[in-house]
């Protein structure tokens, strides 16, 4: 009988200790986890304080880094938004592969348009670089047309402001060009018939590919 237990109890520690027997991820137990240097303004206990409020149906604010208010504004088990300060959000959002969990972490500042950038980790929170997506260059801004009559705008666009924002259910990454919130009127009537009004990649469980 001693044998047995002994046996049984080994067998429970390895299936406890085998991956994927840990809880589900969820995009709120990926936030409070975050290490501080993901999110400097908030500690853990504040992200904690954070996720009751909304769970609880509360719109109570919590106190960050800078004596600012910030609170989460959406959540699903997937993919939460965070409006970190009056200038700055972010959108946290877990992405399927067909062995693991990636994390999204796409990151928005006024300046004084929206302009975004997003960021890939392992379910740990190890960085994964920039292998699952390539940021588009200028030149990828611009419509066929643009680029069949080879215009030139970089000398009038200092550099690209765009919004991103990821969708779950479509598994699509939309980045919506801001420019025409930074340049004046008479300069973006020069160029803004020659750039896209948006951008749109498709998650395929490996990377996000350009959709054409």
């Amino acid at each position: 009988m001693k044998v047995i237990k002994v046996i049984m109890s080994a067998l429970l520690a390895a299936i406890i200790s085998a991956p994927g027997a840990s809880a589900q991820l969820t995009a709120a137990k990926a936030f409070a986890d975050a290490p501080k240097t993901v999110f400097p303004l908030l500690d853990r206990n504040v992200r904690l304080d954070m996720i009751d409020y909304f769970n609880g149906g509360l719109s109570t604010a919590s106190t960050n880094a800078l004596q600012g208010k910030s609170r989460i504004t959406a959540l699903t088990p997937s993919d939460m938004k965070i409006s970190m300060t009056d200038a700055s959000s972010y959108q946290l959002t877990l992405l399927p592969t067909s062995n693991d969990t990636i994390i999204a972490l796409i990151q928005t500042v006024a300046t004084p348009a929206h302009d975004s950038h997003i960021a890939f980790y392992s379910r740990s929170w190890a960085p994964l670089g920039d292998k699952l997506f390539t940021a588009p260059s200028l030149n990828d801004w611009l419509t066929p047309a643009a680029k069949k009559s080879g215009a030139d705008v970089s000398g009038m666009i200092p550099f690209m402001l765009a919004e991103y924002v990821y969708d779950p259910e479509k598994r699509t990454l939309t980045l919506t060009n801001n420019l025409s919130e930074f340049l004046s009127p008479d300069v973006y009537s020069l160029v803004g018939s020659d750039l896209r009004d948006s951008m749109t990649y498709q998650w395929d469980g490996k990377r996000m590919n350009l959709s054409k």
